[in-house]
């Protein structure tokens, strides 16, 4: 797999992962090693491991609001990516910051709610918020079946209702979704991109391994990666999702529960 010679710039605005695998560290290991160049402004800091998330503690909200200015002034982003908003006032900061510097910057949202281990990661009702302020400005959001579930209320239990939340999710004002399937049953997982280009079906074999953690943060910062290196979406979409896949297949086994996957692979080879 190759990228651009143009190092795309990715402003990352999420939660830190303890154990590496999920968070900005997967973010920046992603981002990092498809070529591109990545800033974080940290939201909150977590202490996890692959059994579970034991302790969540916010970011000041000026502190997270001074990380971005300060990255943005000077810096600056081809694109930027959010994951882990914990609370109201958090996406309200973020979107403030948005408003004021980063108007005409491309915005992926990653709608992280709960943990791959079960644990939330966000304030009851924040999926509110994440509809009615983050989705509307994202140029991509990338919900998992349960995200986009409960951010559009439709039960995904197929393809059918995979496609029907993606198409809601635009409908709200994103100018594309990608709704994930690996939460779904099934032998291959089927991730559904709708766009202003229509309906696209990427679909791979099923992975058996219970090295899945931080596969959402993954993928979403490898597209933002190689968005801010000149791809188009569906090329972003579908490379990112070919570099996740061979990162399951390759994961290293760390941990006695999810472990982590394998980000450097592509560097490696």
């Amino acid at each position: 797999m190759t990228a651009s010679h143009h190092r795309g710039r990715v402003l990352i605005v999420a939660g830190s992962d303890s154990g590496g695998g999920a968070g900005i560290q997967a973010d920046i290991k992603a981002v990092s090693a498809l070529g591109g160049y990545a800033a974080t402004a940290v939201t909150a800091i977590t202490v996890q491991n692959t059994l579970g998330v034991t302790g969540i503690h916010a970011v000041p909200q000026t502190i997270i609001a001074e990380q971005m200015r300060s990255v943005l002034s000077d810096i600056g982003a081809d694109v930027i990516k959010t994951g882990m908003l914990a609370s109201r006032e958090t996406i309200e900061t973020v979107v403030g910051v948005l408003e004021e510097l980063a108007r005409d910057i491309p915005l992926v949202v990653d709608p992280v709610m709960i943990a791959t281990s079960g644990d939330a990661l966000v304030d009851e009702g924040t999926e509110t918020v994440i509809r009615d302020q983050l989705v509307p400005r994202a140029r991509l959001v990338t919900p998992n079946s349960d995200e986009a579930q409960r951010l559009t209320g439709i039960e995904i239990t197929d393809l059918h209702t995979q496609i029907e939340a993606a198409k809601a999710l635009r409908e709200m004002g994103a100018s594309a979704a990608l709704v994930k399937g690996g939460h779904l049953d099934g032998s291959s997982v089927r991730d559904v991109l709708v766009s202003q280009r229509g309906l696209e079906v990427m679909e791979r074999p099923r992975i058996d391994t219970p090295h899945t953690h931080g596969t959402g943060c993954t993928l979403a910062s490898a597209i933002a990666s190689l968005l801010a290196q000149g791809h188009s979406l569906p090329e972003a979409a579908e490379q990112a999702g070919d570099y996740l896949h061979e990162a399951i297949k390759r994961a290293p086994g760390f941990g006695t529960g999810h472990g982590p996957v394998d980000h450097m692979w592509v560097v490696r080879d």
